[in-house]
């Protein structure tokens, strides 16, 4: 339909506008980059102060727009770029974290105790500063030369808890039968609607999971504050503890304010009693580029992110962590790794808990292609687990953390059945059909014997090929893989110990075994080239208006701005249902157990 002359005033009017108020910022962002300097000034014997708090995402485009309006989010990989330019930066003598409530999982949270671990064996001490240590607050904080909470501050080492929502009750009371089947003994993606409480498969790996996730979290506490792991287990059973309770109980180091603490650095650091401590805040010190501490040169390793959910088409970076996996778009990203010459090799970041079957096995094709010319290593976040594992299971190697959660090998479809609720609404609807099955995803129907018997043979067949892919990927037999797999949740540690996994490790020792495999030698230093790179404030702004954007673009991003302002809950319920919508369409989900939370 062609645009009436008003909307094109309009429009051009709007353009203009927008493009007056871009200058002007740009030109702020200009003036404000030239007063502060592009680098800024670091004394020597300085304390590099981080903030470790939030969601942390695996990788944020540094955005100098966000910064100027104090919107840049904190992701992992600027964390550990930070500690590793200060464990080479001479004028960098310490580190103090100020922890507050972290929201990353276990499995990132290992990653930043090793970036920890990695900075003192330069001689460097670590102070870890928390208001109230929560259970993964004090697991990063151990990690550390020594740990101080204030005075009226808290230590909620309570040990760890697994839980999981369903849905059951409130679709029974809509009048909503879930018509769901899942292939697997443990793949419990659809108990979430099906059922009112664990099944007994369900409760047997989640007690599993939470047996190895809870032993490492004893054992890293007990070698870090030399304690026997009886008494970490008594002092956990004790929890909460004061300040004061936990300075007594050799928990932290001390009760002090902020200030006393850095009383107590001046003091390690030899400075005199009257000079004041030099402190090199985060958000100045990630402005001094890796370069020029002579760290990110050499040969080229492309470190490609995927996180979120996968989905068929477009990635998606929206607020609130509602990022998504577009098979388009990561396809087209690893195949330019892959083409470009000067990529030696390549390593996918997964940070996904699955999704469409079908955009799964698209993107594990891409790999397959990309591993034909070079290298592709895996480093899981804290989940890639499901389609998260399927497109990670053919790459030459696979890291994680001992706490990723992986597996989840099988496969749930099904539909929602609407007669109930059409019922006591009082919507009716009838069907005109040909062919046997030709009324298999009728939503106010359960499937037929028929319909269910060719449903079933649908998942089997898409289950087989799962563990086919598999067994070829990790070089193991695939009745092999079917005993492992059955839905069934590992932890990284679990996994590794079945062939899941290859080695221990986060992003920095996926790098590592890359760079072994290209052949490049070890005495040589690596540049990491970050693909794809995520749209920065004035690329989103910018491309608001554009009439590129089709229909199916405006409205992911309006449903972005109403997920963002519900709750948590109520916003992975949504995500999982929008998934299962799929799936009420004929298309098979690789999808690990819905909301699993270990906190």
């Amino acid at each position: 339909m062609a645009m009436s002359k008003t909307r094109k005033i309009v429009l051009i009017i709007s353009a203009v506008v927008l493009g007056l108020v871009m200058i002007v910022v740009l030109g702020i962002a200009i003036v404000v980059s030239a007063l502060r300097g592009n680098r800024p000034s670091i004394q020597d014997n300085s304390v590099l102060t981080l903030r470790i708090s939030g969601a942390l995402p695996d990788y944020v485009p540094d955005d100098p727009f966000r910064r100027i309006f104090g919107a840049q989010p904190q992701s992992l990989g600027s964390l550990l770029a930070q500690f590793r330019k200060a464990k080479v930066d001479k004028r960098i003598s310490a580190v103090m974290l100020d922890i507050d409530m972290s929201e990353a999982g276990w499995a990132k949270s290992e990653e930043i105790r090793g970036a920890i671990q990695d900075f003192r064996s330069s001689g460097k001490p670590v102070y870890a500063y928390m208001e109230m240590g929560l259970n993964k607050d004090y697991y990063i904080a151990t990690a550390c030369d020594k740990i101080f909470v204030p005075p009226p501050g808290e230590l909620f080492t309570i040990g760890l808890a697994a839980d999981v929502m369903f849905f059951r009750g409130s679709l029974d009371k809509l009048g909503v039968y879930p018509d769901v089947y899942q292939i697997g003994k443990y793949k419990s993606a659809g108990d979430t609607f099906t059922q009112k409480q664990m099944t007994d498969a369900h409760r047997e790996y989640i007690n599993s999971m939470l047996d190895d996730l809870f032993g490492r979290y004893v054992e890293g506490i007990a070698k870090a504050r030399n304690k026997s792991v009886d008494e970490v287990k008594s002092l956990i059973d004790n929890a909460p503890y004061s300040a004061a309770q936990a300075k007594d109980a050799g928990m932290i180091d001390g009760a002090l304010y902020h200030d006393d603490v850095e009383k107590e650095l001046k003091k390690r650091l030899g400075y005199k009693e009257g000079d004041e401590l030099h402190i090199a805040r985060g958000s100045d010190y990630k402005q001094i580029s890796q370069e020029s501490l002579g760290l990110n040169k050499g040969e080229k390793i492309a470190v490609v992110y995927a996180a979120g959910d996968i989905v068929s088409g477009k990635s998606s970076f929206g607020g609130s962590g509602e990022e998504t996996i577009g098979s388009d778009s990561l396809v087209r990203t690893i195949n330019e790794a892959r083409d470009d010459k000067g990529v030696k090799a390549i390593v996918l970041r997964i940070d996904s808990p699955g999704g469409s079957g079908l955009a799964s096995d698209i993107i594990w094709r891409a790999v397959e292609a990309a591993k034909a010319k070079k290298p592709v290593v895996v480093s899981m976040g804290d989940v890639a687990a499901s389609g998260g594992y399927y497109i990670a299971c053919n790459a030459n190697k696979i890291v994680a953390e001992p706490s990723t959660i992986t597996g989840s090998i099988g496969v749930v479809g099904g539909k929602p059945v609407l007669k109930g609720f059409y019922d006591w609404i009082g919507v009716t609807n009838e069907y005109v059909m040909r062919g046997k099955n030709a009324g298999m995803f009728r939503e106010t129907e359960k499937f037929n014997d028929s319909e269910q018997a060719k449903f079933k043979e649908f998942l089997n067949n898409t289950y087989d090929d799962f563990i086919t892919k598999v067994g070829k990927g990790r070089n193991k037999d695939k009745d092999y893989i079917n005993s492992i797999g059955q839905g069934r949740v590992w932890t990284g540690n679990q996994g590794k110990e079945r062939g899941l996994v290859d080695e221990y490790g986060g992003l920095d020792k996926a790098i590592e075994i890359a760079k072994q495999l290209a052949n490049i030698p070890a005495d040589r230093s690596i540049q990491r080239v970050i693909m794809p790179q995520p749209p920065t404030f004035l690329e989103q702004l910018m491309s608001a208006g554009n009439d590129d954007s089709d229909a199916v673009d405006a409205q992911a991003k309006q449903q972005a701005a109403l997920f963002s302002a519900l709750p948590e809950d109520m916003r992975e319920s949504l995500r999982y249902a929008q998934l299962l919508d799929r799936a009420s369409k004929g298309e098979a989900i690789y999808l690990m157990p819905f909301r699993l939370r270990i906190k």
